[in-house]
């Protein structure tokens, strides 16, 4: 009976969609700061509210769900729920910094930037669901996979502290190489249109460039967040549904930041931290316990330092007129 409970999410989520781009943006024109705020503010609550769901789910045993299993209480089910859910929602943040990039890149017009990330989020829930099913059957299956996924969050987490400035090179991607084999590429946007005519051939524009360079990025993205919620629960409904929430929120999220993501200098630093303290838990994770709670405390910790240090820095830049000193 647990399928119901994934149909009717899956239900919900598309309904979401297609409400928002066949209601609210009927027009393609960029949401204001204020508009997004408000789907953020939206988006976030739905995903809090959830949690009330997923706390009777679990603890009356509604369709079956915590009769076996990892979480067997609604208490541990809602927790587990949230802890991932604020995990997966701050690493879409580095996801931001990146598509701002790529949008800039590739010069997509505000007004069509809506467009990408809708489609480069439906998309990244159908990967994001197989990537997670594989997932969930490799943990199961596997103990040691726990070793694998804690080393490679270990070691993005290096990558990332090394990593001096982001770097994009599109032309290297490797469905914008396989796209170009077929298809012609125009070099100039044909309004909301992924797909145009040159010299009366079918030819795709630069804005589905622009979609398959997101989408591809959101893979690898995936790569490191989804080990990251795997050590918190196991359990394939709250690691899809927190995950799924995170992504939902992105798009908003990204118009209601996109603007001032330079005050943020210390927030991927925190990442960082956070990436970190992750992995180890999933290397621990046979030989010492960290409870739920005590990792919500501690990424919420390593969040709120980074973005309060970030603002002091920016503040005290604002002060002296120069830019936020390390």
């Amino acid at each position: 009976m647990i399928w119901i409970a994934w149909v009717v999410f899956v239900a919900m989520v598309l309904l979401l969609l297609a409400l928002d781009l066949g209601v609210f943006r009927r027009k393609e024109s960029s949401p204001t700061v204020r508009q997004a705020l408000f789907s953020t503010a939206f988006y976030v609550s739905l995903a809090l509210s959830f949690s009330v769901l997923v706390y009777f789910l679990y603890d009356r045993h509604w369709l079956g769900f915590g009769l076996a299993g990892e979480v067997t209480t609604g208490s541990q089910a809602a927790l587990k729920y949230l802890t991932g859910y604020i995990v997966e929602e701050s690493l879409s943040v580095d996801n931001i910094f990146v598509m701002a990039l790529i949008f800039s890149y590739f010069n997509v017009p505000v007004a069509l930037q809506h467009r990408v990330l809708f489609w480069g989020i439906l998309g990244a829930i159908v990967l994001r669901g197989a990537m997670i099913g594989l997932g969930a059957t490799l943990v199961a299956r596997f103990s040691w996979m726990n070793y694998v996924f804690g080393a490679l969050l270990i070691i993005t987490a290096i990558r990332l502290l090394g990593a001096s400035e982001e770097k994009l090179d599109p032309e290297s991607n490797f469905l914008l190489r396989i796209l170009r084999r077929f298809y012609p590429v125009t070099s100039t946007f044909d309004g909301r249109h992924f797909f145009t005519s040159l010299n009366g051939r079918r030819a795709a524009t630069p804005l589905l460039v622009t979609l398959l360079v997101v989408e591809s990025t959101d893979v690898l993205f995936a790569i490191d967040s989804i080990p990251a919620i795997f050590a918190i629960t196991s359990d394939p409904f709250l690691v899809f549904t927190s995950n799924i929430f995170a992504i939902m929120g992105l798009r908003a999220l990204y118009f209601a930041l996109a603007g001032v993501l330079d005050m943020f200098k210390y927030l991927k630093t925190s990442l960082v931290f956070l990436l970190g303290f992750i992995g180890v838990k999933m290397l621990l994770h046979d030989h010492f316990h960290i409870s739920t709670g005590i990792s919500l405390a501690v990424v919420a910790a390593i969040l709120g330092m980074g973005v309060v240090a970030s603002l002091i820095a920016t503040k005290r830049a604002a002060a002296h007129g120069g830019e936020p000193r390390p």
